[in-house]
């Protein structure tokens, strides 16, 4: 990425709790977690594909 953008962002309680869980056994930061399960949805959406 050239360029950061900071945002706030609100997740539901069980949703945050669910992506910490992956972002753990990943060995990923969340933030890290959040943008990688962002961008395959991105590319998966670009292909034409959908995601897995």
């Amino acid at each position: 990425m050239d360029e950061e953008k900071r945002i706030t962002l609100r997740l539901p309680a069980d949703l945050h709790t669910w992506l910490a869980a992956q972002a753990k056994s990943a060995r990923r930061s969340l933030n890290s977690e959040i943008v990688y399960r962002l961008e395959v949805e991105r590319d998966a959406a670009a292909g034409g594909a959908e995601p897995p």
